[in-house]
């Protein structure tokens, strides 16, 4: 299974990737923040939605009670005296099961509702809850059809039912239609002179009103509302996101940089210190380590005459003194490096003088070198003995990375995509883990038994003062390469 790697997983260092994450911390801050007042808007707006839907709501239904309330009040006079006052006077009761006292009656009631918005008007009877008359005819004599709104009615109590179907969702394809009904219960009453409806109540008139059309466009206002609200979020969110994607990217590198330079700081700060103390002590050897070495010879020369033979002990002194010398001027390079004199310089030039300084060398270990240097090249504006420091540091490495006999190849030309100079060194040797690659140019690392590690460290502060770099890619049992690229 492989494991999911994260935008922090380049970093090993417990301490580094802490820092990171604190630097980062912030922003991470701003962008929760940011998502977070998008959600609570969004959340926001649906709830406004929702409150504006069910206001509008409210309304539609008040203004259409009231409508019903008026209508019914005027179907209440024309019905009691255009039916019921005649109806009485001729017949002496009223009985709607008289097809004759029927259709009178329907024919009021559809005249007087003509001109309305009505889907239905049905007429109760007080003594029985039964539908003595509907402008449906399939309700006509039905019974217990009135439910509680009925009794109300009848205690003098005009109420209202609500029966309704359908969500934002009715709009989605394949789902139930928007349907709103509402149903208006009013006492019937008798009727006085002076056109009161305060009188006995003789039944219960029902209006049922289909609000599915003005309900249909409150629903479609709380879609539009919705839709647009999700619209301008879910754009915000996309932009905000790629703001937020490109600005983590930014804050990310700043604060990668600024743990490099805090370190590289740090770095400079403890060679700085390393520095002051290598080169008072190197200073201090120096001196006594002459000393020693200028009576060496002489003891050298007297032993030649006192006791012939015996003056490969002093030879011993002065070849170990020289060793330590070459040390400590070694030591005194690294620690107060010079300033660069620059001059126009022959790159070729300097490798051949390097090549040949070590050709000895090369004879000894069965060293066979090739060289590829581009005839074209141009003088460049150098420090010809820093640079020629820096080459003999490589090619001793190189030169001890190989054992018994291979192959040092030295390169030269143009980079293509600047024109910089660069300069390859190739060796056939033992290689190098990446782990050692890593630390090769750090002052004092070495994996030899003699040698104080700062070769490649000078080699790499010559080349960076010149405002070039050198790199390095090795593989073990194949050998390394070393490359330096100057402008």
């Amino acid at each position: 299974m492989t494991k999911k790697k994260n935008k922090y997983s380049a970093i090993d260092d417990p301490e580094q990737l802490e820092r990171l994450r604190a630097g980062l911390m912030p922003f991470q801050l701003v962008k929760y923040f940011s998502f977070t007042s998008l959600g609570v808007i969004l959340i926001f707006t649906l709830f406004l939605s929702l409150v504006v839907s069910k206001q509008s709501r409210n309304v539609m239904l008040d203004q259409s009670e009231a409508y019903s309330l008026l209508l019914a009040e005027n179907l209440n006079q024309q019905v009691f005296r255009g039916f019921v006052l005649p109806t009485v006077v001729r017949y002496g009761k009223i009985a709607l099961s008289n097809p004759e006292q029927f259709q009178r009656l329907d024919r009021i009631i559809r005249n007087a509702t003509a001109s309305m918005k009505m889907e239905a008007v049905t007429i109760y009877d007080s003594n029985v809850n039964i539908i003595s008359y509907s402008t449906n005819d399939q309700y006509v004599g039905k019974k217990n059809m009135g439910g509680i709104e009925y009794e109300k009615a009848l205690k003098g109590e005009p109420n209202s039912q609500i029966v309704s179907s359908g969500t934002v969702l009715s709009f989605l394809p394949g789902t139930k239609a928007v349907s709103f009904r509402m149903k208006t219960f009013i006492p019937f009453r008798q009727v006085r002179e002076d056109a009161s409806v305060e009188g006995q109540i003789m039944g219960v008139i029902e209006i049922t009103q289909d609000l599915s059309r003005e309900y249909g466009a409150i629903i479609r206002l709380q879609w539009r509302i919705i839709m647009v609200s999700s619209i301008v979020m879910a754009t915000l969110f996309l932009v905000l996101l790629v703001i937020v994607s490109r600005a983590g990217k930014i804050m990310g590198q700043r604060v990668r940089e600024r743990l490099r330079l805090e370190e590289k700081l740090s770095e400079a700060q403890r060679l700085a210190h390393l520095g002051t103390m290598v080169a008072t002590v190197s200073h201090e050897i120096k001196s006594p380590l002459g000393i020693v070495r200028s009576t060496a010879e002489i003891l050298m020369n007297r032993i030649k005459k006192v006791a012939p033979g015996n003056e490969h002990l002093a030879e011993i002194i002065i070849s170990e003194t020289t060793r330590l010398n070459n040390i400590v001027l070694e030591f005194l390079d690294f620690a107060r490096p010079q300033k660069p004199k620059l001059s126009n310089v022959d790159i070729n030039r300097s490798i051949r003088q390097a090549l040949q300084f070590m050709e000895p060398k090369f004879i000894e270990k069965d060293i066979a070198i090739e060289t590829h240097l581009d005839p074209h090249l141009k003088q460049i504006f150098i420090d010809s003995d820093m640079l020629y420091r820096a080459l003999l540091n490589i090619l001793v490495n190189g030169t001890q990375a190989i054992t018994n006999g291979g192959v040092l190849r030295v390169k030269t030309g143009l980079v293509e995509s600047d024109g910089s100079v660069f300069i390859s060194v190739q060796d056939t040797g033992i290689g190098m883990s990446k782990e050692k690659a890593a630390q090769i140019f750090k002052p004092f690392f070495t994996d030899k038994n003699r040698g104080t590690g700062l070769g490649l460290a000078i080699t790499k502060n010559i080349i960076e003062k010149h405002h070039g770099t050198i790199s390095v890619k090795s593989q073990e049992g194949k050998g390394s390469t070393f490359t330096i690229i100057l402008p």
